[in-house]
């Protein structure tokens, strides 16, 4: 959704670069640019005019003019004030000191609250809650049966004694559903109320009939992130009819500008407290506004990364994984480990977004967005046509072996000789980022893996470049051999020198592009250099 914004925002960034220090016209420009780029996003007017007089007011400050470098210094005060206007710190829901915790969703037809509704729940029922669903909404039609079919797929109960399209009152429903909680043992209760396709007084009336009925702690508004400062609009009528604690945003994952987050939290007073982006209802979460506001500048969000990987991956598999990572130089990891942290990958949701979320992603985002998320179904379909040997001892899959095994799977040869061999290379590098000697995700709690990639991913490190192609011999054979024996004799001869320069298993290549051997074929270090590694 902020790509466009991003991608402004961050050109601008680097233009600053390089400079020892910024002068007045320096910030004027700088200033000017994002008040374009959000302006382009369709955030509010008087939200931009705030925001650019904030980021004019602390350029000019002391904090530049002594910094060491005063782009990023910049970079800083824009990051400081996005988290501002959305809303500053993270806000968590209120729980009442009397069960049941009553929420009240409001919000226009369309916004998403029937959806919301199941993603709340079955977020709370991960929480440790035990959450019912009340069907207040009696207008849509199959208002009702929708919501009994999202509370089943999140498996939460749903309070619906009335079949809604147009019969039955909300506000005894809705009152039936705190005593049926009450009696049944629900901690937290999620009323969803109708919508309507516009703001109008017989929304207000019957939303602040509910509210008077039931006392909800948390009444959130539903709020469609795509709809841009319309959102700002019926937020501040919503609050002048209804009130509300909080807001929801939903629809993030659409390709509107996104005005409306970066707006109504500064409009209303009101924090955004929840962000949806994506229809599974496991596609809901927290709304962090430092974590938005970094990502807006293509900073990455690691920690909701590694709080998803956390959720992903079993602690124990994780120390077990990085185990055989660390030794034999990454040997014991298999074609059944890959398979298993693969299935883990998964459960964290689309790959796509996960990529999203490190620095730099969206100098990447053409790759990602021809990236086939199917692809991992079908290199697990590749595995899967191994057998338990071949995916323990990937070695032994030989010419027949990968003709057998891409049959299985429905793909083509070239396609499992690439996966098995991104296989041994990602081994490789996960095996040494598993030791420390490279950065990246496999130093992050629970992905020990990652750091090397996913074997076999086309457009994602999957497929092994061409690179430039040594010249063929005349009967187009690369390394053809002369059927002149003398000639035959003196080309082997140079192959073996060859391969005598090159370095082999376990030996240290040397600074010129051979291997360093002693007399017996050993790398010999200088005695300082092996003295630090046997202290290490």
């Amino acid at each position: 959704m902020f790509a466009t914004l991003t991608d402004r925002l961050t050109a601008t960034f680097k233009n600053l670069r390089g400079k020892g220090r910024l002068s007045d016209a320096d910030i004027d420009a700088t200033a000017r640019e994002i008040r374009v780029a959000l302006l382009e996003a369709d955030v509010a007017l008087p939200v931009v005019k705030d925001f650019i007089a904030a980021v004019r007011e602390r350029a000019r400050g002391e904090e530049v003019s002594q910094a060491l470098n005063p782009a990023q210094q910049m970079i800083k005060i824009v990051n400081d004030e996005l988290v501002r206007i959305l809303g500053g710190e993270t806000r968590r829901l209120r729980f009442a000191k009397q069960p049941p915790t009553v929420i009240m969703l409001a919000g226009l037809q369309g916004a998403g609250k029937t959806t919301l509704a199941g993603k709340l729940a079955l977020w709370l029922k991960n929480q440790g809650k035990q959450p019912l669903l009340v069907a207040a909404d009696l207008q849509r039609p199959n208002a009702v049966t929708q919501l009994q079919v999202v509370g089943e797929r999140a498996g939460v109960a749903v309070w619906a004694p009335e079949p809604g399209n147009g019969v039955g009152d909300p506000v005894a429903v809705a009152r039936s559903g705190i005593e049926h909680a009450t009696s049944r043992l629900h901690d937290v209760v999620v009323v969803d109320t109708a919508g309507r396709l516009g703001v109008d007084e017989e929304l207000m009336k019957q939303a602040a009939d509910i509210r008077d009925a039931v006392k909800p702690d948390e009444t959130l508004f539903v709020v469609d992130a795509m709809i841009g400062q319309d959102a700002v609009t019926t937020a501040l009528a919503f609050q002048d009819g209804v009130g509300f604690d909080g807001v929801v945003l939903t629809k993030l994952d659409g390709d509107a500008r996104g005005g409306a987050a970066l707006s109504v939290a500064s409009v209303t007073g009101k924090p955004v407290m929840f962000a949806s982006a994506g229809e599974k209802l496991t596609d809901f979460d927290v709304f962090h506004p430092e974590r938005m506001a970094s990502r807006i500048l293509d900073l990455g969000d690691m920690l909701t990364l590694i709080e998803q990987a956390q959720k992903a991956f079993d602690a124990e598999q994780a120390e077990e994984m990085a185990r055989k990572l660390q030794a034999k130089g990454g040997k014991d990891f298999t074609f059944d480990d890959f398979l298993q942290q693969m299935q883990a990958i998964k459960k964290m949701g689309s790959f796509k977004s996960l990529l999203g979320m490190l620095p730099g992603a969206g100098q990447m985002r053409e790759a990602l967005e021809a990236f086939d998320e199917r692809e991992l179904d079908r290199v697990q379909a590749i595995v899967h046509s191994m057998t338990p040997a071949e995916r323990q001892n990937p070695k032994i899959i030989n010419g027949s072996r990968r003709a057998r095994i891409a049959k299985g799977s429905g793909r083509q040869v070239s396609e499992v000789n690439q996966l098995i061999e991104r296989f041994f290379m990602a081994r490789e590098m996960m095996s040494q980022a598993a030791r420390g000697k490279l950065g990246g995700l496999g130093n992050l709690p629970g992905m020990p893996g990652m750091a090397g990639g996913i074997p076999g991913l086309p457009g994602m490190g999957g497929k092994k470049s061409k690179g430039k192609q040594p010249k063929q011999g005349k009967k187009g054979k690369r390394g053809a051999r002369s059927g002149n024996p003398a000639k035959r004799a003196a080309q082997l001869a140079a192959a073996d020198e060859r391969r005598s320069a090159e370095p082999q298993p376990g030996q240290v290549p040397s600074a010129f592009g051979g291997a360093a051997p002693d007399g017996d074929g050993n790398f010999e270090l200088p005695d300082d250099i092996a003295e630090f590694l046997k202290r290490r």
